[in-house]
């Protein structure tokens, strides 16, 4: 059963939050950080990617990148625009986004449950990605981020979420500047909660699997050194948002393709019945929208013949029927010649990119549910990389666990 644990936590004091609060690591780029860090000296930003604060010359893993983002957490830390928490708490996190609301609870969950597959995963980690968020932790003392995940809710979670936001006021309510409002209540009185996740069978990651690995790698080494390891340290526990299901949201992750062979529209109508379209977006699970010379068709895809949830899904029969044989991308983690584009960014993304020649081939995917995440998870299996975009996306700044 699912270990939810109440901490300690760092955050910011009310009037800062907003100067504190910014998007998570792996949203952005280095120079993206740096053009929104710009002018912010508050900017968590300079926490979760120091190499903003560094000579551009000197490696984003080098040793001094990670002990400059542990003086800068150190200092924001001491300073007085934060506060600790005086009790172990649990909060309850709110995102609004284009009117959709979507309410989760705050707290720790445990690095065993992560081992022992109660928290389960759905796609690979990449080893390098894995060393730099290690480092990162071990070097601040700290999970400066939480992970998201979500659950099954047969106990209750949503309705006591329902009565305790709606009876008490929250610590921080304010509105990004991408117009997500977010707010967050603490709840100083866990018991509850505490004992409503022990019946939940199973936690589900839905973003953040590099920090979910390298909190149980950094709780391993620690536990190496300590001679009186117990087990109950906070080493042991990371910071999670745990999602009802139903309040959850997945966006496509489109593909584009930069480079097509002049026969790749004749060799797609192979495959299935091509129809101009002026629409961009797949109305339907297993149709695709495609992207060449300034005009869109839709078709739709073939049944692949394993019925297992990988294979049924549309970004594998993608893959099968039209990026391995047509165009021989067949490692979607190394090929060159494919990118990934959150759907957040839209279809006019696909077409700026495609119109500029920067790409030759662009597919609309429709989105995935999350039962299919979640059957892909209880089966053990694995996705196809860049499948699934969340949004809205958590603020890093908000709650702080320090070991």
């Amino acid at each position: 059963m699912a270990v939810l644990k109440p901490f300690k936590a760092h955050r910011p004091k009310p009037e800062f939050i907003q100067e504190i609060a910014c998007v998570p690591y792996d949203v952005i780029n280095t120079e993206e950080a740096k053009v929104l860090a710009e002018g912010k000296p508050l900017s968590f930003l300079h926490v979760i990617r120091p190499e903003i604060d560094v000579d551009p010359s000197i490696s984003i893993y080098d040793n001094e990148v990670y002990q400059t983002g542990k003086r800068n957490l150190d200092r924001m830390l001491a300073s007085e625009k934060m506060l600790q928490e005086d009790s172990d708490s649990l909060y309850i996190y709110q995102l609004i986004m284009n009117g959709r609301t979507q309410t989760g609870i705050f707290g720790c969950v445990s690095v065993e449950d992560y081992d022992n597959e109660v928290i389960l995963k759905h796609e690979l980690t990449r080893p390098d990605k894995e060393d730099d968020r290690t480092k990162h932790i071990l070097t601040q003392e700290a999970h400066a981020e939480p992970v998201m995940m979500t659950f099954r809710d047969t106990k209750g979670i949503a309705d006591f979420i329902q009565s305790y936001t709606s009876g008490n006021d929250p610590i921080y309510s304010f509105t990004a500047s991408d117009d997500v409002t977010h707010t967050i209540w603490r709840v100083s009185d866990t018991s509850d909660l505490v004992s409503k996740f022990d019946g939940i069978s199973k936690l589900y990651i839905a973003d953040g699997h590099h920090r979910c690995k390298s909190a149980s790698r950094v709780a391993e080494e620690i536990k190496k050194e300590n001679a009186s390891h117990t087990g109950t340290e906070e080493y042991n526990y990371f910071p999670a948002v745990l999602f009802p299901m139903d309040d959850m949201e997945i966006m496509a992750y489109n593909r584009v393709v930069y480079n097509i062979p002049d026969t790749f529209l004749d060799e797609l109508g192979k495959v299935g019945q091509l129809t101009e379209t002026n629409n961009p977006v797949p109305e339907n699970k297993g149709d695709v929208c495609i992207y060449v010379n300034g005009t869109w068709y839709t078709m739709t895809l073939p049944t692949h013949s394993e019925t297992d949830p990988v294979s049924v899904m549309d970004v594998s029969r993608i893959s099968a029927y039209i990026l391995e044989p047509l165009l021989n991308i067949v490692d979607l983690r190394r090929d060159s010649n494919i990118h990934f584009v959150g759907g957040i960014r839209g279809t006019e993304e696909l077409e700026r990119l495609v119109d500029s020649g920067k790409a030759q081939l662009a597919i609309s995917v429709y989105p995935i549910d999350i039962q299919e995440l979640i059957d892909v998870s209880d089966a053990g299996m694995l996705m196809p990389p860049k499948v699934t975009w969340f949004e809205p996306k958590l603020r890093s700044g908000l709650l702080i666990h320090t070991f």
